[in-house]
């Protein structure tokens, strides 16, 4: 089908990657040099988010922030003023379960459908098709969309309505922080006291401590190797939406605020480039300070 594909990052080109790989006609905005192989790929470059929407019957987004997915959707050439009666939006970006509600009104009102459907699973899962997917929307919309999401992801679970798949995604990222952070504290822990963290990592992978942030974000800690594969400053910002969630819903959550303090020590030290399990810098310094 032809599909527009908004937001061509790290992980946005890989996906839109596969899915002119698996046979869709990709229509795309703000084409880059990093980008330009999506073009040689097949890809076709729209000069605004207005007439991706006009050429295809669905437009996927993936982009940085809650105001980024506002201003594509509804500024000045946006998607919604190109949207055909029937179009399908889907969200693919980490972004307000608030917003999204209020988003997805907009759009529904004007005589379209959308689809919010979030990932995890970084650089490595967006280039292998492998990424978690938690969807939210109505069931209709949501058959719609499967297709397109399974070239892109491996697990794919419709959690539920509209603003569910948001809302999966920033109760993810709260583990994912506090887990890096636990892993980083329990190798700095051990090299600290003289005991290699390399061994201490593998005695740990196979008891209860064992999980995938213990062995590749834990191999990256050991390695001192911080490409991003997803950047520390947005793994801060997925904090500030799951802490304005819960103020919303009434609720506090203090394990994330101690993360999201120690990412806010990173930020100050300009690492928000660097990958989120760059954490155990911080740690290490403080320990060594």
């Amino acid at each position: 089908m032809a599909v527009g594909f908004i937001g061509l990052g790290v992980m946005g080109i890989p996906m839109a990657s596969n899915l002119i790989t698996a046979g869709h006609q990709l229509v795309v905005h703000r084409v880059r040099e990093r980008s330009q192989p999506l073009v040689e790929q097949g890809a076709v470059a729209a000069g605004s988010p207005r007439e991706v929407a006009e050429q295809c019957e669905v437009v996927i987004c993936m982009l940085p922030d809650t105001p980024d997915v506002e201003t594509v959707l509804f500024g000045e050439d946006g998607v919604a003023a190109g949207l055909a009666p029937g179009s399908l939006v889907v969200d693919m970006s980490s972004i307000s379960p608030v917003r999204t509600v209020e988003f997805a009104g907009r759009i529904t009102a004007a005589g379209s459908d959308y689809v919010d459907a979030p990932v995890s699973g970084g650089e490595v899962g967006a280039r292998d098709g492998a990424l978690t997917v938690f969807v939210g929307g109505d069931d209709a919309p949501v058959a719609r969309a499967m297709p397109l999401l399974q070239v892109m992801g491996r697990k794919i679970t419709h959690i539920g309505r509209v603003g569910a798949g948001q809302t999966a995604k920033v109760a993810n990222q709260v583990i994912v922080a506090q887990t890096i952070q636990a892993v980083a504290e329990g190798l700095a822990l051990a090299r600290a006291a003289g005991v290699d963290p390399a061994v201490v990592r593998e005695s740990l992978s196979g008891g209860f401590a064992s999980s995938r942030i213990l062995e590749l974000h834990g191999q990256r800690m050991l390695d001192g190797t911080f490409e991003p594969g997803f950047r520390l400053r947005l793994h801060r910002k997925d904090l500030s939406l799951a802490q304005q969630a819960a103020e919303h819903l009434g609720i506090t959550l203090p394990g994330t605020a101690v993360v999201a303090a120690q990412m806010d020590a990173a930020l100050a030290r300009d690492w928000g480039e660097l990958d989120h399990s760059a954490l155990i810098r911080l740690v290490s310094d403080e320990a060594a300070e």
